[in-house]
């Protein structure tokens, strides 16, 4: 078993952990929310793409760092303040998120191009032969809408 391997389990047992132990939406109890998160390569260019549903999120909230092997994806979707109003039924998750991305390969984090547009976070990340040379990297998100 490889390193990779070894990651690859790590990352998997958080994801299950953190899915199980996500408390009902209607209990109230629960605070943020997860948004969903793609990820996939492709051959020309070679890079590894990271698509993040954030409907309703403020673009200027998000933090996106990446890292060796690693894509965080950080903010906040806040509630809506309007006076006077009295939920009947609350579905919708607020709050802040964070969603950690493990990458399959290294990448050039000085590279990346980060795009907000309809609610929807694409991050392309074009792969390297080695890790970043230092630490983490912030990527700037262009806003398109």
């Amino acid at each position: 078993m490889t390193r990779r391997d070894v990651d690859k389990l790590q990352e998997e047992i958080e994801e299950l952990f953190a899915d199980l132990w996500q408390v009902p939406r209607f209990s109230g109890m629960r605070h943020g929310f997860r948004p969903n998160v793609d990820c996939f390569h492709t051959d020309d260019p070679h890079a590894l793409t990271v698509v993040v549903e954030l409907p309703g999120v403020d673009p200027q909230s998000v933090r996106v760092v990446a890292g060796e092997r690693l894509l965080v994806v950080a903010g906040e979707r806040k509630r809506p303040r309007v006076p006077g109003r009295v939920y009947q039924q609350m579905e919708i998750e607020y709050g802040p998120f964070q969603r950690q991305v493990h990458l399959a390969e290294d990448v050039d984090p000085e590279g990346a191009v980060a795009r907000f547009e309809h609610g929807v976070l694409t991050i392309e990340l074009p792969a390297a032969d080695k890790p970043p040379a230092q630490g983490r990297y912030r990527i700037t998100v262009e806003r398109l809408d």
